[in-house]
């Protein structure tokens, strides 16, 4: 049966043959940009080789990435009925593995899960994979794979409907754009049916420039088929003949699968003139972009698209009125999207079940910093931010400090507003953003007012220059930051942060230059104390504090389990002492003494 066949199959046909392949001994290995730069790629030519040589039968299967990056490369295994899970299982120790198999039992070695016990682990037990389902579970290449997992039952359901009613579904899931600012996507494409302009266009913004963040690339990378499969029936809701992918050069991988999934859908009749017969008529093409992180910004990602400099531009008027050539244009984002073509595959009860009164549905996040389990975690919406770090991310091993939520333009939050829901407006309240879904763990060892400067010179250094109030702004408020951190601020300077910050966020021309503040702003907010040591002189950037522990020491060895050199010895309930020749002078034992036995000079 060909490719093209499968897509003629019912549901439950569909089921069947599934289920069938799937009695079938197989070995999946991830070969997503995680897993190769971890070696999956070496792993999966190793199990070709061994299990050719050793004469053991098993079909060895190339799939994307299951979210796990701590744990590449990753390897799911099915002999005789049963599924095993690898994880870090690196080329050296395949022959090991497949010389298991001849003897009936797969080696325990480097063994994470079995049938039944995967999402029973911390960093899967309190995911819900919707959109990400088929990740690490098909073969991203495979258009046979995609078809037998429910792939195109959504356009195909879509294109029953009128254009009124696929926008009333989307409307119902309550369903919000995952790229950063939440707005309601079914809002957002009835903007473009009331333009009388016939001819229009759709964007999906794959540009993800936040640093840390890679929800995106993990989804293409492993389903790219969803992504042209959700575009199409947002086109055909919108009334849009083409498409644009704006996505980053630097993604080499994702941009390869997604251009081959556009030309396998063209050929097939899933993209092109009269799709399926319906009179319909979509064609996708992908815009490589340079890197330069405004182009996230939408007005600017237009500009880059028609051949200009990527700068933001006024709005009114708005691109569903006057978007690329001047015509009726819609952004979404990559996880947007595929959530489109999820919905319409299985209907909109978990939208309504996973989410809250103002957002249906999941978001994907992507968990990177000083944490146990870094990856790309797929959660419900309101799941509290606590859980994600302590329970799926398993915490900081030096200790939890903060967390960076939304990018470079997000805010810095602590432990005491952790039980905070992820929701756009619970968020926002934080001072921070949801944004894209970027999460960067920092933990004691860190400086904040060093983290501040570093996330605001990213975005002073991406700005475009347009705009007097982000391209001076940001420049005035790192001066007066460089100046505090030398030792020579004063307490007038916090003032002129504040106020320059506030003045950037309400005159900026785009939403990158409103938001750039945010970093300074949030630890002003729940670290000010940090920034007045700065100004005390109890810290400078060019002379290291020292720490010494005196007799009010408990022995409580709190600063002992957070030294990360670790310098503090010392038995229980006895003083601790430290070794000032090992001191890296951190300061993370000086913010856990819960009895202030240690003094910073």
């Amino acid at each position: 049966m060909s490719d093209l066949q499968n897509f003629s199959l019912s549901a439950e046909e569909r089921k069947f043959k599934r289920d069938t392949s799937l009695t079938q001994n197989y070995i999946k290995v991830g070969v997503a940009t995680c897993g190769i730069a971890s070696g999956a790629n070496y792993t999966l030519d190793s199990f070709k080789t061994e299990t050719a040589s050793q004469c053991v039968q098993v079909d060895i299967l190339p799939t994307g990435c299951v979210g796990s990056c701590h744990a590449e490369p990753w390897v799911e295994l099915r002999w005789n009925g049963e599924n095993y899970y690898y994880h870090n299982l690196t080329q050296d120790q395949v022959p090991a593995l497949v010389a298991s198999l001849k003897d009936g039992k797969p080696t325990d070695k480097n063994l994470y899960a079995t049938s039944g016990t995967l999402y029973q682990q911390p960093y899967f037990q309190k995911q819900i994979k919707l959109v990400s389902r088929n990740c690490g579970v098909i073969n991203p290449e495979s258009f046979a794979d995609y078809l037998l997992f429910e792939g195109y039952q959504g356009l195909q359901k879509a294109l029953t409907m009128t254009q009124e009613q696929v926008i009333a579904v989307v409307a119902e899931s309550k369903l919000r754009g995952r790229g950063g600012a939440g707005f309601p996507t079914a809002t957002k494409w009835s903007f473009m049916l009331k333009n009388e302009e016939k001819e229009r266009y759709l964007v999906c913004n794959f540009d993800e420039g936040d640093p840390g963040a890679f929800m995106n690339r993990s989804l293409v990378e492993g389903d790219p088929f969803r992504l042209i499969e959700g575009m199409t029936i947002a086109a055909y809701a919108m009334g849009a003949q083409k498409g644009y992918i704006y996505g980053r050069a630097e993604y080499p991988l994702a941009i390869k699968r997604l251009q081959m999934a556009i030309e396998t859908a063209r050929a097939t009749n899933l993209l092109g003139t009269n799709i399926l017969g319906k009179g319909f008529d979509f064609d996708i093409e992908i815009k490589k972009g340079a890197g330069a992180f405004v182009c996230g910004e939408e007005t600017a990602l237009m500009q880059s698209i028609e051949g200009n400099r990527g700068m933001p531009r006024p709005r009114p008027p708005f691109p569903a009125q006057k978007g690329l050539w001047h015509k009726p244009t819609t952004i979404n984002n990559v996880e947007t999207l595929c959530h489109v073509a999820t919905m319409f595959q299985f209907g909109t009860e978990d939208y309504k079940r996973l989410g809250n009164e103002k957002t249906g549905g999941t978001k994907m996040i992507c968990l990177t910093g000083d944490i146990l389990r870094t990856g790309v975690i797929e959660v419900p919406i309101a799941i509290s931010l606590k859980d994600i770090i302590f329970e799926i991310a398993g915490g900081s091993p030096n200790g939890f400090k903060a967390v960076q939520l939304g990018g470079p333009s997000g805010g810095c939050v602590p432990m005491d507003v952790i039980d905070t829901p992820l929701d756009y407006e619970a968020i926002n309240a934080l001072g921070a953003i949801m944004g894209s879904g970027g999460m960067v763990v920092i933990d004691q060892t860190k400086d904040m007012v060093s983290l501040a400067l570093f996330f605001l010179n990213f975005t002073k250094d991406e700005s475009c220059g347009k705009c007097t109030p982000c391209r001076e702004g940001t420049f005035r408020m790192a001066e007066i930051i460089e100046k505090i951190m030398d030792g020579n601020g004063k307490e007038e300077d916090i003032t002129k942060l504040e106020t320059l910050a506030n003045v950037i966020i309400d005159s900026a021309a785009c939403g990158l230059g409103q938001t750039a503040p945010k970093p300074v702003l949030s630890t002003l907010r729940y670290f000010r104390h940090e920034w007045e040591e700065y100004i005390s002189g109890v810290r400078n950037r060019n002379k290291q504090p020292t720490f010494t522990i005196n007799d009010k020491c408990i022995g409580c060895t709190k600063c002992a389990r957070v030294c990360p050199v670790p310098c503090i010895a010392g038995k229980v309930k006895e003083l601790h002492v430290i070794d000032q020749a090992a001191c890296i002078h951190c300061g993370s034992c000086f913010q856990v003494c819960p009895v202030k036995a240690i003094t910073k000079s």
